[in-house]
């Protein structure tokens, strides 16, 4: 269990990398967690890096390594700038970071999917969603669906003024499935898609 003290330092560790792209010197976590001391932050961060959560390189300049551990929060990686997909625009290269905590956050999960029933949203076949567990979604989004407390299917939900509830492919091929809305559960709604090139 972290002390407030190394938490706060972690948490600042962690902001400040994910920022600017490197990790702080210890001068700049004193001052980030409100300290005057650089020794109670070095202590700080050596405890730290004995519990496992930083890696420590001696005698490089910001040898400070956060590492990285699943569903903690910590992931992020390099975001670059912008990539045109039309017209080439000049290249600019960025310092940020992209924090995949968000999306790979508590309360989150991930489904493959099988099946072209939604290609049209983007969603083929081999692809992996994001879901947020929620038990509850707005009209269009798309979620994942128990049905009769058998069969799960991924649609974009529509309600009906009768209380039914429709769950519609994007694929023009497959018709929109009608169901009494008790026969339906939401169990997620996606926020985001994963998709491979290897």
């Amino acid at each position: 269990m972290l002390t407030p003290s190394q938490h706060k330092t972690l948490t600042f560790i962690r902001q400040f990398s994910a920022r600017h792209g490197y990790a702080p010197s210890l001068s700049e976590i004193a001052e980030g967690i409100g300290i005057r001391s650089k020794g109670v932050a070095h202590r700080y961060v050596q405890a730290l890096a004995q519990m496992g959560h930083l890696v420590l390189h001696p005698g490089r300049q910001r040898g400070i390594e956060l590492v990285e551990e699943a569903g903690d929060g910590a992931l992020s990686i390099p975001l670059q700038g912008t990539i045109a997909a039309g017209r080439p625009i000049e290249a600019i290269s960025g310092q940020d970071r992209l924090d995949l905590a968000e999306l790979l956050g508590p309360n989150r999960y991930a489904l493959w999917v099988r099946g072209d029933s939604m290609v049209e949203a983007g969603i083929q076949d081999g692809d992996t969603v994001i879901v947020e567990h929620r038990e509850s979604a707005d009209d269009g989004a798309i979620v994942v669906a128990l049905i009769d407390g058998e069969e799960v299917t991924l649609k974009r939900l529509q309600r009906h003024v009768d209380g039914s509830i429709s769950l519609i492919a994007e694929n023009p091929d497959m018709p929109p499935m009608l169901y009494a809305a008790e026969r339906v559960a939401v169990q997620g709604v996606v926020i985001s898609l994963l998709r491979s090139y290897r």
